[in-house]
């Protein structure tokens, strides 16, 4: 019976290995448009 190495739950490579190039870009995406929309928000609703 072979063991598995299994790395600590917290670790970020695997984490990001797990996900995948297209779940780290729908995040940075899904962030940036955020971004924007609470910067034309507040310049629309006249706030400075």
């Amino acid at each position: 019976m072979e063991q598995e190495n299994q790395a600590p739950p917290n670790n970020k490579k695997t984490w990001l290995k797990r996900i995948g190039i297209a779940g780290f870009l729908f995040f940075l995406l899904k962030g940036i448009a955020w971004l924007f929309v609470f910067y034309f928000g507040f310049k629309f609703s006249g706030c400075r």
